[in-house]
């Protein structure tokens, strides 16, 4: 199991794990390398959390936030996604030549798709029982969200392919936690059918479970590695191309330890 580990970088206030900690240029730049260092193969940056509590950020000052951290990182060649639903934010982002665009409502606004088209950026595409905005803790039936998800995608990739967007740019994600509503066994029956999800559609998948509300029954964000890490292995024995993680340095020796039990090579663990 070799999947590319994207960490996860926050320039936030009210991210639910760690929101205020990287507002500041230098401390954004030390955790970004910090995670680079652990064993990530890129950093997802986003400058407006999207969790149920979280305030909306004007595109201008998530730019703002974005911008010398991006600057930074680039110099540095450290390979970017910008995690962001504005579409303001994302025509930004291609102009800095980011190499991920990574989206919760899976790029709703078709007026894009000529920009997106011109890019060479990979895209995220992820799927969120809300249609707009940040999470909410909607009533989904666990029982539907597979099928809800195959009518996202099925939808949404046709309309970005038709668009003349390659489809070797895309890279799914199914959500989790709050974005397939309250449930937490549907973020369970998702991570069950990985497998389902690449046959159905033969893309990569991404997966973000990170610290998630569904792993830790009422538990602080800063006690979920364990869960989370069970989740993350889990993920990547599925088939999951793409770990969007917190903490690279537990999944990176998690999967040195897994592979060595597969394979019998314990000289790298």
């Amino acid at each position: 199991m070799s999947p590319n580990i994207l960490g996860i970088l926050n320039v936030t206030t009210d991210s639910f794990s760690d929101g205020g900690k990287y507002l500041q240029i230098d401390d954004a730049l030390a955790h970004g390398c910090a995670l680079m260092a652990d064993g990530a193969h890129g950093l997802d940056i986003g400058a407006a959390a999207s969790n149920p509590k979280s305030e909306p950020v004007p595109p201008d000052v998530e730019i703002a936030r974005l911008a010398p951290v991006v600057a930074a990182l680039s110099r540095e060649g450290v390979p970017l996604s910008i995690d962001t639903f504005s579409p303001a934010v994302q025509r930004w982002a291609l102009g800095e030549g980011v190499a991920y665009l990574n989206d919760i409502h899976g790029f709703s606004d078709a007026s894009l798709y000529p920009l997106l088209a011109d890019s060479d950026a990979k895209l995220i595409v992820m799927h969120a029982v809300q249609a707009e905005g940040r999470a909410t803790a909607d009533d989904v039936a666990p029982d539907t969200i597979y099928d809800r998800i195959l009518e996202f995608f099925e939808d949404r990739l046709g309309a970005l392919t038709r668009a003349g967007i390659a489809r070797d740019r895309l890279i799914v994600d199914p959500g989790m936690g709050m974005f397939l509503g309250r449930h937490s066994e549907s973020s369970y029956e998702v991570l069950r059918r990985i497998g389902d999800l690449k046959q159905a559609f033969d893309l990569p998948v991404l997966i973000s479970v990170s610290r998630k509300s569904f792993l830790r029954a009422g538990r602080p964000a800063a006690e979920a590695g364990p869960a989370t890490l069970a989740a993350e292995l889990f993920a990547c024995h599925a088939g999951a191309d793409y770990i969007r993680t917190h903490d690279p340095a537990a999944l990176a020796s998690g999967l040195k330890t897994w592979n060595a039990i597969l394979t019998g090579n314990t000289t790298s663990t």
